[in-house]
């Protein structure tokens, strides 16, 4: 049997990709820092759409924690077909999301956390997986990386080098995985609509106002492009990205910047 592996996704952007998954009928194994999240978002998960299910704990840092889940999977008989690397280190004080990680101050361990989390981390969990798929003939590796690789925001430097990490490892690992049948993309949200998100409240720095679509995403959004990476939808294409920010990207600057500067000359 077929099934999708995700990192992070006992709540948020993570557990909307694992119940389009479900939806469809896939297997489901999702990952959370806590197991007992996991396992819980998996058994609804699994109630909700009659698939199969499992949860697991899973902390940075430990290899061989990842090789005994995929090994339990194996034991389960089913074959992750999709990975999909969603879990992240989003850098900054969690205490204050809105400060990030300040230049002058951050601690170097902090600073050295993010790129562990969001690159070498996800390489041992996709080596993982990508071991299984070179034997079944093949499979679909999809990171979530972000808009900020390529537009920065003020105290963010560990987030954003370690996002333009992951693009960079996309094509470097579409070349290695290729000859096997594993195909390597990336999706770049920009602001989602997050439980956090939410509760920035006033000091939220991006939303609908900013984007020229005007809104910003939200979980079903991301979902659907990792669906498209994920599936025989996107079966042709390997080493590429796919924005989705609601056109943040693609412009020079905001509409609204030019209501501010009106307003400010009193026009």
């Amino acid at each position: 049997m077929s099934a999708v592996f995700i990192t992070g996704a006992q709540s948020g952007t993570g557990y909307g990709i694992a119940e389009l998954f479900a939806k469809n009928g896939w297997d489901v194994f999702i990952t959370s820092r806590t197991g007992a999240k996991a396992e819980a978002s998996a058994a609804r998960l699994a109630e909700q759409y009659g698939v199969f299910a499992r949860g697991y704990e899973c902390n940075i840092g430990s290899e061989q924690q990842i090789v005994d889940i995929f090994k339990d999977i194996d034991a389960t008989g089913r074959f992750v077909k999709t990975v999909v690397l969603n879990a992240a280190n989003m850098g900054f004080d969690p205490k204050d999301p809105a400060a990030g990680q300040d230049f002058w101050t951050v601690p170097v361990e902090d600073f050295r956390c993010v790129f562990e989390t969001n690159l070498v981390w996800n390489f041992t969990i996709v080596r993982q997986a990508a071991l299984r798929m070179r034997e079944k003939g093949g499979g679909a590796v999809v990171f979530l990386s972000s808009n900020t690789a390529y537009r920065a925001i003020p105290n963010r430097a560990a987030y954003s080098a370690s996002k333009g990490g992951i693009n960079a490892l996309v094509r470097a690992l579409a070349v290695d995985l290729g000859p096997f049948g594993i195909r390597c993309n990336v999706v770049l949200p920009g602001t989602i609509k997050t439980e956090r998100w939410v509760q920035m409240g006033s000091k939220q720095i991006v939303n609908g106002r900013l984007t020229p679509i005007g809104d910003i995403s939200d979980f079903e959004d991301i979902a659907n492009a990792v669906w498209f990476f994920g599936t025989e939808l996107s079966k042709n294409i390997t080493g590429t990205e796919l924005i989705c920010d609601g056109g943040m990207t693609c412009q020079l600057y905001p509409r609204v910047l030019n209501d501010l500067i009106r307003a400010e000359r009193g026009e």
